[in-house]
């Protein structure tokens, strides 16, 4: 096996993206006078906007979610930006893993333009191969299983030789779901305390385990 590939989430995983999300939803949120309904924290942090902002409105009015929506994303995609910082020794990690003969791919609910934006910003988008975000596909993926059995087809990885990198079970489900083996992050916003598992996977919590993780699990 010849060529590996490692595929990232981004918020959790890369980035501690917290700050800014949560800084939008309170700024969206007092601006449209709503209380939230259940408290505003990293817990929040990862499934997709539309979704996020009915937990935490308890509402399921389509217009009031757009809305909140949109305002949310004008506030995300200028101001949130520079609030979105790597995880300390990410950036050297990734440097290394790029001269390790591993391909890196991005996989991420988040938006195509912020994803684009938060890359530049860091310096990094010459480090990937490919880059995948919910909406850059229309209509926009259901689901991180979508997203990244998308991704293998049109980057004609073979799933035996790939690992995707996350922070949530919701993660590992959707890298189980496409044959992917598994790195679970203890850093970011998930807990994989209770969860069972993948037949391929590896829990670390150091960012420098991540050479380690790859090439024991992507072992020919």
């Amino acid at each position: 096996m010849s060529q590996r590939h490692l595929i990232f989430d981004l918020d959790g995983t890369l980035v501690d993206s917290a700050p800014a999300i949560l800084a939008g939803f309170h700024a969206v949120l007092r601006q449209a006078e709503l209380t939230p309904v259940l408290p505003l924290g990293e817990h929040l942090i990862g499934p997709p906007l539309l979704a996020t902002l009915a937990r935490i409105t308890g509402s399921s009015d389509p217009a009031l979610l757009q809305s909140l929506a949109d305002s949310f994303k004008a506030y995300y995609d200028t101001e949130g930006i520079g609030l979105t910082q790597p995880y300390s020794g990410v950036d050297a990690a990734l440097q290394q893993l790029g001269k390790k003969n591993l391909h890196l791919h991005l996989a991420t609910n988040k938006r195509w333009l912020p994803t684009q934006r938060i890359l530049d910003q860091l310096a990094w988008s010459p480090l990937f191969s490919s880059a995948y975000a919910q909406d850059k596909k229309q209509p926009a993926y259901a689901n991180k299983t979508a997203m990244l059995a998308d991704l293998l087809a049109a980057e004609n990885i073979a799933p035996a030789s790939a690992a995707y990198v996350g922070d949530t079970p919701e993660d590992g489900q959707a890298a189980a779901a496409n044959g992917l083996a598994f790195i679970a992050v203890d850093w970011g916003y998930g807990n994989f305390d209770n969860w069972a598992g993948a037949s391929r996977w590896m829990r670390i919590s150091s960012r420098s385990d991540l050479l380690q993780a790859s090439f024991l699990l992507l072992n020919d």
